[in-house]
């Protein structure tokens, strides 16, 4: 995500709580908590090589399994 400056400076006898409210006003126009609320959750996907890798442990730990059920030594 680009990084964005949002800038805000003191206008004369202007007091903190005016100079919240602008810079608030701005941010919210500048719509950037939509977009880190909207990214907050989402993952990225597994690459197809990881997906393979994965599947592979499962499948050599299965027959794994399988044996050493066979020789009893399994539940």
């Amino acid at each position: 995500m680009a990084k964005t400056v949002i800038e805000v400076n003191k206008n004369g006898n202007e007091n903190n709580s005016s100079i919240l409210r602008r810079f608030s006003r701005k941010i919210q126009e500048s719509n950037i908590i939509q977009k880190v609320k909207g990214s907050r959750y989402n993952k990225r996907k597994e690459s197809k090589l990881t997906v393979k890798k994965g599947t592979l442990k499962r499948l050599i730990r299965r027959k794994e399994v399988e044996k050493l059920r066979k020789l009893g030594k399994m539940k």
